[in-house]
């Protein structure tokens, strides 16, 4: 039979025990996780091919940043060619030359969204990955044409938003 009067008594004890299992407990994973930040640092240092895949990824997703602005500028450009095809034929003449300019735009929008598209499709991003120095040489080469790519883009924008301001 239980003594009444050590119930609390051992409840109590059981009480600091758990504390300091507790108290134990949170060191340890302190200690865990102050040894573990040092590791992680070695491991997640980055190797060259590491630093090429974020340029490549960062200019492949600056391009995709601007391909909703690209649909929006030559659908407004498609709709200034067929305003102007709407002019009577002697405005239409005159503004031949405007209309070639839209015309050319649209033709290098096209272009650069064909250029992403393409490269997304083409690009491997596990390519060597066994082999850090092919890997450096083909994320090099990507990076190179990602930022054709992008720079296609930003071109043929700013060629779209200086039309788009004239007014015809």
């Amino acid at each position: 039979m239980v003594n009444s009067a050590s119930g609390p008594a051992i409840f109590a004890k059981n009480k600091l025990q758990m504390k300091r299992l507790l108290q134990l407990t949170a060191f340890i994973f302190l200690f865990m996780a102050c040894n573990n930040s040092g590791t992680n640092n070695n491991k997640t240092a980055k190797t060259h091919s590491d630093s090429l895949m974020d340029e490549v990824m960062e200019g492949h997703n600056a391009g995709m940043a601007k391909m909703s602005r690209m649909h929006e500028a030559q659908k407004k450009l498609e709709q200034t060619v067929d305003s102007i095809s709407k002019l009577p034929a002697a405005s239409q003449k005159n503004l031949a030359a405007y209309k070639m300019q839209v015309d050319s735009v649209i033709n290098r929008l096209k272009y650069a969204d064909y250029a992403m598209n393409k490269w997304m499709e083409e690009f491997n991003m596990d390519s060597a990955s066994d082999n850090e120095d092919k890997r450096v040489e083909y994320l090099g080469s990507e990076k190179i044409k990602i930022s054709k790519v992008k720079d296609a883009m930003t071109g043929s924008l700013q060629k779209a938003d200086s039309l788009l301001r004239q007014k015809f």
